[in-house]
């Protein structure tokens, strides 16, 4: 009795404290009854296994939710407690937290980044998977960031502090997800609605029952079977376990509702550069004119592009890495010419690269037929670079932002998923933007637009659609606030996109998005089959019960056996590198 007394006290406190917050669809208001029953009807046992089930169905939820803290906040387990320093020529070894911006750290192999920065000496290789989920090393040179918590493989990196501690991107990504272990999907809400109904029509069915049979331990069975405790903590499990399983995989979810809402999105609102697109210019064709030949075309441009740290002369100067063209890098003398391209003495003439607007000034005559293909590769949102030597114009490289591999799989995937309505939205000129509309052949799309006119435009789309919008950089930080959903691009995402963003892709790779949605498809499908389990269970239980196969004990042992099946079945909510699973 003693034992029975000590447990149902908590028991009956949440029962008190949810009457006080007018929650009167608790579990602990049900259970409550069933205990005053059980102690009226002198059934101990069955109060002991009241409780018994109440506690295993908290540990169990609270398991889940540690497992959810541990798979997100063990990434700050990630950072080591010692790095090199190099300080006045020498290095120490100091704490990550004594470190400040503009500090020089060195990183070996074996050893874990522990701030975000800039390489500005060493190559490595290094392994993202605590931020991104990417399996293979990603090889870092020169002037490129390096993230906190990342493991070089191999190699050696002297990286120059940008962020430190609370303000490094890992931080700040875990910071947003300790907020989805408490919010509570729509889901559960339509639940508790249920669960009111569910509460008040037991309490009308228990009164009628024992008013026409006077049997108390009748009564009581039926209660112990129908106690809705394993429900009521199976939804939120769902989702935990989703969001927990979501994190593994790079896909950071700030809250189960946004997961839920996910689900049913019917429209999904992408920005252009840096989203659809790589965001970096890339050559997009070479157009030389009579008879010389593309890599001699390139290869002269290329020794003016060296001398210039425009976009568009590093873009060409990969491209000749690419296609393993060699230039000359050593021109003895050159000039760029501000706002016009670059101009460089070499062994074999004067090169020019850069805009047709220097070559008309200097009387420099162009061949029609390069005129024709500019105008074709403007009409395609592309810029064009003329290349002349010694005056004479060789040709032409078009540039432009290059549409990411990924884009049009995942476009149909999201169709075959049920995304109805698939629209872009860019700053970028109309001519570009068509360019790519009609590429991944998107529903609508809306160009020439400032971040104030994004927002205009995903009120007007709230009217029709449940939107989801996805983005990357600072100019898309207020529409992402503002859809249902937010979905910003972690992995060269701005922090103003991460902070205002409802669901952080640590991948820079469009495929996590399509992986989500199944993931909210999966959480709901799993809550639906929650519900079934539990009524199938509940109508089987009473059968037992009104043929007279239990009583009182035996529906007690049979609630808190059955309580496992719906916890369970949540469990299975989970996302793998290939998708979700059920």
């Amino acid at each position: 009795i003693s034992t029975a007394v000590i447990g149902i006290t908590p028991v009956f406190i949440k029962a008190a404290y949810a009457v006080f917050e007018k929650n009167w669809a608790s579990m602990d208001m049900l259970a409550s009854l069933a205990l005053i029953f059980s102690i009226i009807h002198g059934e101990w046992i069955s109060t002991i296994f009241i409780t018994l089930m109440l506690t295993a169905a908290r540990i169990l939820a609270a398991l889940s939710e540690s497992q959810t803290e541990r798979s997100l906040k063990g990434l700050l387990k990630l950072r080591p407690e010692k790095v090199k320093l190099k300080r006045e020529g020498k290095i120490v070894v100091v704490s990550p937290n004594d470190l400040v911006k503009g500090d020089i750290i060195i990183v070996d192999a074996g050893e874990r980044i522990p701030v975000d920065g800039m390489v500005v000496f060493g190559q490595a290789s290094v392994d993202e998977s605590s931020l991104t989920g990417e399996s293979l090393p990603v090889e870092k040179v020169l002037n490129d960031v390096a993230r906190s918590s990342t493991l070089v493989t191999s190699g050696s990196l002297h990286i120059k502090t940008e962020s430190v501690g609370k303000d490094t991107l890992i931080e700040k990504i875990i910071a947003l997800v300790q907020s989805a272990e408490t919010e509570k999907p729509a889901i559960e809400t339509l639940g508790q609605k249920f669960g009111k109904i569910y509460l008040i029509g037991t309490f009308l069915v228990s009164a009628l029952l024992l008013l026409i049979t006077q049997d108390t331990a009748l009564v009581l069975a039926v209660i112990l079977v129908v106690c809705a405790d394993d429900i009521a903590i199976a939804i939120p499990l769902t989702y935990l376990r989703a969001i927990g399983s979501a994190a593994k995989q790079g896909i950071v979810i700030k809250g189960s509702r946004y997961l839920e809402t996910l689900g049913k999105v019917d429209a999904i609102v992408f920005d252009k550069t840096g989203t659809l697109t790589s965001g970096t210019p890339r050559v997009m064709s070479v157009i030389p004119v009579n008879d010389i030949a593309d890599k001699y075309l390139v290869a002269i441009a290329a020794s003016a592009a060296a001398r210039s740290s425009h976009p568009l002369s590093k873009a060409l100067l990969e491209y000749a890495k690419e296609q393993n063209i060699s230039y000359e890098s050593s021109a003895m003398t050159g000039e760029v010419v501000s706002g016009m391209g670059v101009s460089i003495a070499t062994p074999e003439g004067s090169v020019f690269f850069g805009r047709k607007d220097f070559l008309c000034k200097q009387d420099i005559s162009i061949p029609k037929i390069l005129t024709d293909h500019e105008e074709s590769e403007s009409d395609k949102g592309r810029s064009v670079s003329y290349v002349t030597l010694d005056n004479k114009v060789l040709g032409i490289v078009s540039f432009g932002d290059s549409i990411k591999p990924e884009a049009k799989r995942v476009i149909k995937e999201l169709r075959e998923l049920g995304i109805k309505h698939i629209i872009m939205l860019s700053g970028d000129n109309e001519r570009a933007a068509r360019t790519v509309a009609e590429e991944l052949r998107l529903d609508a799309f809306y160009a020439g637009l400032y971040p104030e006119d994004k927002v205009t435009k995903l009120k007007e789309l709230h009217e029709k659609y449940t939107v989801a919008m996805v983005g990357d950089g600072v100019n898309d930080a207020a529409a992402l606030a503002l859809a249902h959903v937010g979905i910003a691009m972690g992995g060269l995402g701005s922090d103003g996109a991460i902070e205002s963003a409802n669901i952080v892709l640590m991948k820079d790779n469009l495929s996590a998005i399509p992986q989500a949605v199944r993931l909210a498809h999966t959480a709901r499908s799993i809550s639906v089959q929650d519900f079934y389990i539990w009524g199938f269970t509940n109508i089987f239980g009473l059968a037992l019960v009104f043929v007279g196969i239990i009583g009182p004990t035996g529906a007690a042992v049979y609630n808190f056996i059955s309580d496992f099946f719906p916890l369970l079945n949540s469990l299975r909510a989970r996302v793998t590198s290939s998708g979700a699973r059920i």
